[in-house]
């Protein structure tokens, strides 16, 4: 009888070693998958998921402010001069259609110093797009801010912040880091100035990606709060290109995007 129980601990044991080694095999491989794609594969359910740049791993006080362009630029004259006063550089994320309405802004904004990224040609909801239409919205939407400003487009932030697995892959695969965002002003909802400015103080962390948006109703007269107040706290802002890491990074399951290790 003692024998048999011997026999059965062991059994058990090496059960124990054979799912450690088979879990060490998938840490493993998961590791390679993160190496190759700049992103982490986040399982959910045992199916591997990737993620965009919600924010970053950052010890500094540093934050970056951007604005979605796709209707209007009622209030955008209004947020440009409040970052010039406050000599803030922030990052304008424009849609196809909006930068060939407005290729003046789209040049005003580039000559201001500040960094520009693709919102996407049509506003779509990509994740229902296979890769061919989602290489078509990214490549065509690029050079149309290309044409005005000159310079290449290395960011992308998708339409209603819905994304998948094949638009980050085929994002990355033609050079864009798919960028999302941490702290919601919410300025789309029409609040008001105060509780836009609140929301974004109050979500604010090192390394964040605070979303705002250039023709909200409210918007122009939140910026000059939000950045007066942040810097009193002693945050500065860069453009998310600056933010980011660019080459040997990860990014956690949250969207945080860390320096490997």
């Amino acid at each position: 009888m003692l024998s048999l129980e011997r026999t059965l601990i062991k059994v058990l044991k090496l059960k124990n070693l054979l799912f450690t080694a088979l879990a060490a095999v998938a840490i493993v491989a998961l590791s390679v998958s993160t190496y190759f794609t700049g992103a982490y594969a986040v399982f959910y359910g045992y199916t591997p998921r990737l993620v965009p740049i919600y924010n970053v791993e950052r010890e500094d006080k540093v934050v970056s402010i951007s604005f979605d362009c796709a209707w209007g630029v009622d209030y955008t004259d209004s947020i440009l001069n409040a970052l010039k006063v406050s000599n803030v550089h922030a990052t304008w994320f424009m849609v196809e259609f909006w930068a060939e309405k407005y290729p003046e802004y789209v040049k005003k904004i580039d000559e201001a110093g500040h960094e520009i990224g693709t919102h996407s040609s049509t506003h779509s909801y990509m994740s229902k797009q296979n890769s061919e239409e989602i290489k078509l919205e990214l490549n065509s939407s690029s050079e149309a801010i290309k044409k005005v400003t000159g310079k290449d487009v290395e960011l992308f932030r998708p339409p209603y912040g819905d994304y998948d697995d094949e638009l980050i892959k085929t994002a990355s695969e033609l050079g864009y880091y798919t960028i999302q965002w941490d702290t919601d002003s919410l300025d789309w909802k029409d609040l008001s100035a105060a509780d836009i400015a609140m929301r974004v103080v109050n979500g604010v962390k090192n390394g964040s990606i605070i979303l705002m948006h250039n023709n909200g109703l409210h918007t122009a007269e939140a910026v000059p709060i939000i950045l007066e107040t942040l810097k009193n706290k002693g945050y500065s802002f860069v453009p998310i290109g600056e933010l980011i890491y660019k080459e040997n990074y990860t990014i956690d399951g949250a969207g945080c995007q860390k320096p490997a290790k």
